[in-house]
């Protein structure tokens, strides 16, 4: 059986699950188009997860991927979040508001979050994707005998090798081009930052499972290039969050299309954990922190979360999480079932004109 019968869909295109930005809609469209549509829900709780589960079925009845977080628990420590609050103070005051009083952990972890596993079970979506780390391999057992396919995202080899022995049925190659949170499942180890098609290579090479390309893939000819790497999918994210269909807000979708699309950069500033995102305010002021400095995700992005809306309500949209990959700039403003109609057509183009330049 090949990647694309185990998942699903037609054509060898993943929408990538951007909690915040891929809305059901979103995912009902590309999955009608014959990708896989999908959603993250590790910014909710198993309710949320459900209804938004629920709302992209109303819209379609293909193939839908729903991502958890698979972070290990916050370690709180009161003094470091006193400290940080401090050290973000000046820009709360500059829109005349204060900083929170304490922080919490606002997202739980899919580790232990009994209820979301219940959700998944219940609702038995055909796929089911991890992003930092893997579960218990009692919560693996149980996905999988409920029929649902498992995907789980790696920057490493040795990564790769552990979700494989847990028991995931394909890999997510993401490389540094990336847009958004890094899928290392420890942020204070060494990161290699392996580039998509290097890591895509490798993993192809050392694991027997199928391998999906995700990072700076912004077209078809991006997507060709990983195929013919030996990838059975590429995963785009950046390449839809100018879709109509997306939850993305006015800053960002502007950022986007502007100049900032040239420069992303990796802060862990935002959130706790390192993110590529659009160069704007909240990246200059993390530039300057260590990681030493910023709370444990994800409390440090109860902070973030808090400056963002202190700071839109007076009309400046430079402190969002406004992840995004090296591609950046190839994003076109496409409604989501167009966007993937324009990539099958471009992937068809590319291998077509790669076989004609391969015949004697």
């Amino acid at each position: 059986m090949t990647l694309l019968d185990t998942l699903g869909i037609d054509l060898p295109i993943i929408q990538a699950p951007m909690a915040g930005v891929s809305s059901p809609a979103m995912a009902a469209a590309v999955s009608n188009a014959g990708a896989l549509g999908s959603i993250g829900v590790g910014a909710t709780d198993a309710v949320g997860a459900r209804a938004m589960i629920a709302a992209v079925r109303e819209r379609s009845r293909r193939a839908l991927n729903v991502n958890v977080f698979c972070h290990q628990p916050a370690t709180a420590d009161s003094a470091l979040e006193a400290a940080w609050l401090e050290r973000l103070r000046p820009h709360f005051e500059r829109f005349g508001a204060r900083p929170p009083s304490v922080l919490k952990e606002i997202y739980r972890s899919f580790l232990e979050d009994d209820a979301m596993l219940a959700a998944l079970l219940a609702d038995k979506p055909h796929v089911v994707s991890f992003h930092f780390g893997v579960p218990s391999a009692g919560r693996i057992r149980a996905l999988r005998e409920a029929g649902i396919v498992l995907l789980a995202s790696v920057t490493n080899v040795a990564d790769g090798r552990l979700v494989v022995k847990a028991g995931v049925q394909a890999v997510v190659a993401q490389g540094i081009e990336a847009g958004g949170h890094r899928g290392i499942f420890d942020p204070d180890t060494e990161d290699d930052g392996l580039g998509t098609m290097a890591l895509t290579r490798l993993l192809v090479r050392e694991l027997d499972v199928p391998v999906i390309a995700a990072g700076g893939i912004m077209d078809g000819a991006g997507i060709a290039a990983a195929l013919r790497l030996g990838a059975g999918a590429a995963q785009l994210g950046t390449a839809f969050i100018a879709c109509a269909e997306s939850d993305a807000d006015a800053g960002y979708r502007h950022a986007l299309a502007g100049d900032a699309a040239n420069h992303t950069v990796m802060t862990r500033a935002i959130s706790g954990r390192p993110a590529r995102c659009l160069r704007n305010r909240f990246t200059e002021f993390g530039a300057d922190v260590s990681p030493q400095q910023i709370p444990s995700y994800p409390i440090a992005y109860d902070a973030g979360k808090a400056l963002n809306a202190a700071a839109k309500a007076m009309q400046e949209p430079g402190y969002g999480a406004q992840w995004a990959g090296q591609g950046a700039p190839l994003a076109r403003k496409l409604p989501a079932a167009e966007l993937v109609a324009a990539l099958a057509a471009e992937l068809s183009h590319a291998l077509a004109e790669r076989k004609l330049q391969t015949q004697p």
